[in-house]
């Protein structure tokens, strides 16, 4: 007699813990309402020696101990082709490409020996994957980990190549694209500025795949971004072609470990007046020049709030030993990057800490009253679900046209003038902002406004009729049908 198969979901995460994280949540989150749903959730794990960061292994020991339903599928290794020069977009896309066989391979093995497999999830840069599965005739989605807002303006990318032949790096205009405030051209991702590169070229393919899956999930909420969702569900940013189903199953936030220097900010912050304290966290990639930091001091010096700011070295210079600085990190000495006599000036009223703080459980604090955040927008929610109006500063991917959407759409923040036409804040436009949001009626109407997105926030995701909950059973329905 044939044994009959359990079923099962297989993820694919792009590269990196942070991707991989994020895919993890999304599992865990179809585990927590649906648990007798699937046997089992397989995740896909890209290996190549060049991303080996030393962080994957010990967080995929922790969920395999913790959420043993959730189980890791290493994929064969693969090699990048010798003296490749893309850019870092386009290696990552093209890395997926040159795991497409492995891919192949891993889930033929899983459907014939193993269990079902429901439904395929990729990401954005293993958009390649979206051939094999579609060539298996397996029912493929995508998670988007972006707002819906970037979202609607990604899939309008093929009208917008259509419609100008110029580069958005030379258009020096705003476009507007369907249910999204107007853009600057120069606030777009990098990766599709030039229209003739090689990224470009991926993220417009990538978009005419997206239209063709069998879904879109993304980690966001209908009373945060209706107008985003809106447009896209009513086929405005896909006018040639059927829209694909829409699931917003967010805010889907990840609590992180803590650790000693975790306590010492907690500790800190118990000290500390209600909604009193600017907290200023720029994620795992955000360094500034020593130049910029001295600014960033000035700036919080001369405000006189009270504020907790996360610094990390700032950029190896160019005589210094790029291979020692990469395999063994220097030493952050705060008394060497920020200004003589700062710390010493600030003491009581400021904290700085070193590298990294618990943001999730600093957000939630009760003596936390702003957020000066690089606009990721994982951080961007979790500044919503705290209730924690914000000043955008972005620094790299698609956090410009985040903070966009931060200021304009979402009226939740502030941002910040920019000087030397790129990312350099001048001191005394922190201060003004700081205050601003702090101190002004303004600062009080984005508190309130925030607070209510906070309300919803919580409503979507724990009410049995929240919008998030009720998206996320049709997902689950549609799978096991």
């Amino acid at each position: 007699m044939e044994e009959i198969k359990g079923s099962c979901l297989v993820l694919y995460p792009s590269p990196g813990v942070g991707h991989l994280v994020s895919m993890v949540e999304l599992g865990k989150l179809i585990l927590s309402h649906h648990p007798d749903s699937f046997s089992k959730i397989i995740v896909l794990i890209t290996t190549s020696p060049h991303l080996d960061t030393g962080a994957t292994a010990p967080y995929m020991s922790t969920v395999s101990a913790t959420t043993p339903s959730i189980t890791f599928h290493h994929l064969p290794t693969i090699l990048l082709p010798h003296h490749c020069k893309a850019s870092a977009d386009a290696i990552s896309f093209e890395l997926q490409s040159l795991n497409n066989p492995n891919v192949r391979q891993a889930l033929e093995t899983i459907s014939s020996t193993q269990y079902n497999i429901k439904a395929f999830i990729i990401d954005f840069f293993c958009s390649a994957a979206f051939d094999v599965s579609s060539g298996l005739d397996m029912p493929t989605y995508y998670f988007f980990t972006s707002p819906a807002s970037s979202l609607s303006a990604f899939l309008y990318l093929p009208t917008i190549h259509k419609k100008f032949s110029t580069s958005l790096k030379d258009l020096n205009d705003f476009v507007q694209f369907p249910g999204l405030p107007p853009i600057f051209s120069s606030d777009f991702p990098k990766p599709v500025h030039d229209r003739n590169s090689v990224e470009y070229k991926y993220c417009v393919e990538t978009a005419v795949k997206m239209a063709k899956s069998d879904g879109i999930i993304i980690n966001t909420f209908h009373r945060l971004e209706p107008r985003a969702i809106a447009s896209i569900s009513d086929g405005l940013c896909i006018p040639d072609a059927p829209t694909p189903p829409i699931y917003s199953i967010g805010p889907l936030i990840s609590e992180k470990r803590m650790n000693s220097e975790g306590d010492e900010c907690l500790e800190w912050l118990n000290s500390q007046p209600s909604k009193s304290v600017i907290f200023l966290c720029f994620g795992s990639l955000g360094v500034f020049e020593a130049e910029q930091l001295n600014e960033i001091a000035v700036g919080l010096e001369h405000s006189g709030h009270r504020f907790l700011w996360v610094v990390r070295n700032p950029p190896p210079k160019d005589d210094d030993d790029d291979n020692k600085s990469i395999l063994a990190p220097r030493e952050l000495d705060l008394g060497t990057v920020l200004p003589q006599g700062f710390l010493e000036r600030t003491k009581g009223r400021g904290l700085v800490v070193k590298s990294w703080a618990p943001q999730v459980a600093v957000l939630s604090h009760d003596s936390v009253g702003g957020f000066v955040t690089h606009c990721g927008w994982n951080s961007i929610l979790e500044g919503v679900c705290a209730g924690i109006p914000m000043i955008g500063w972005p620094l790299y991917a698609e956090q410009r046209m985040n903070r966009v959407f931060l200021v304009e759409e979402l009226k939740v923040g502030l941002g910040l003038d920019e000087s030397d036409g790129g990312s350099f804040v001048r001191g005394a436009e922190i201060e003004r902002r700081v205050r601003e949001l702090m101190d002004s009626d303004n600062g009080k109407r984005l508190r309130h406004r925030v607070a209510e997105l906070r309300d919803a926030a919580k409503v979507a995701i724990t009410e049995k009729n929240g919008s998030s909950r009720v998206a996320l059973s049709k997902l689950i329905t549609k799978w096991k049908a």
